[in-house]
């Protein structure tokens, strides 16, 4: 059996065999960090007075190209938190010379709730008509949790400040239909 009172044995935070060190090092070594750093020249970027540099195709808030959306419902089916809504209505299109008139979806309502949205992409990437798009902006903050619920027409003007998208590699492989389309010409 050990005998507690032997304190020999027994480790202590200074040091092995109950060897505590000089009183005080530990605040010498944190003075001496603390001193390193107060000689470095300071990092931080004073936000709102300058503009921080994003990285491009950076994602802020999603923007909608509403030309282009035919109400597929693709991103609202697909993304996991349920925080786009859509609304439309079928509207007849005659068509000269066709047996009937064609029928399309109109859309009535885009909206996009960002207080439940987790910025996935998934909307942005299963959109098979790019209809939906990164915007860099991330400055929408809003005292309402309730103003971030945004329209078809709030989502249209973010289309502005979307980049155009990068520019092709040209040491990478041609387009499947630029490949095919040189082969039918030879």
């Amino acid at each position: 059996m050990v005998d507690m009172t032997d304190r020999s044995e027994r480790s202590e935070p200074g040091g092995a065999g109950g060897d505590r060190g000089l009183p005080g090092a530990g605040l010498v070594k944190g003075l001496a960090v603390t001193l390193k750093t107060m000689t470095r020249r300071s990092t931080t970027q004073q936000y709102p007075d300058v503009a921080p540099e994003l990285p491009p195709r950076s994602r802020g808030v999603i923007a909608l190209l509403e030309e282009n959306c035919t109400v597929c419902m693709l991103c609202a089916r697909e993304c996991p938190d349920w925080c786009i809504y859509i609304d439309s209505h079928k509207e007849e299109v005659a068509v000269p010379g066709a047996a009937r008139p064609r029928q399309r979806n109109v859309l009535d309502k885009f909206d996009i709730d960002f207080s439940l949205c987790m910025y996935c992409g998934i909307c942005v990437e299963v959109c098979p008509f790019d209809a939906l798009y990164w915007s860099p902006e991330f400055e929408y903050s809003e005292y309402d949790i309730k103003d971030l619920l945004h329209d078809k027409d709030h989502l249209g003007q973010w289309m502005a400040t979307v980049p155009p998208p990068p520019a092709h590699d040209p040491n990478g492989e041609p387009a499947k239909e630029e490949t095919a389309a040189a082969r039918k010409a030879a």
